[in-house]
């Protein structure tokens, strides 16, 4: 790694869509640090102007329901619909390079 962790998350997510256990994986650090970095890097890419974190839902694997509205980051613990805890765990991506 060259910079922050923050930074680096943003890198990673300029090349493509990832989750946070493959972003965990791919920087060495633990899963709920990625989240907590997460909530970070989506406030600065939008006090910046010109990028934003993109988030693509979790959805439920059993009835397909997506988590739109939701404004947590991590995966939700189980469907409200069919109350599966068989989730899909969000994308994150970085949209607007400079």
């Amino acid at each position: 790694m060259t910079g922050s962790v923050r930074q680096e998350i943003v890198e990673q997510l300029r090349e493509g869509q990832m989750t946070a256990k493959e972003l965990s994986r791919t920087l060495g650090v633990r899963e709920r640090e990625v989240y907590d970095h997460l909530g970070h890097v989506r406030r600065s890419l939008a006090a910046g102007g010109s990028e934003r974190l993109v988030v693509e839902p979790a959805y439920c694997l059993a009835c397909g329901w997506a988590f739109r509205k939701r404004g947590r980051l991590t995966v939700p613990s189980r469907c409200p619909v069919c109350r599966s805890s068989h989730v899909a765990e969000p994308r994150f991506s970085v949209e607007g390079h400079k």
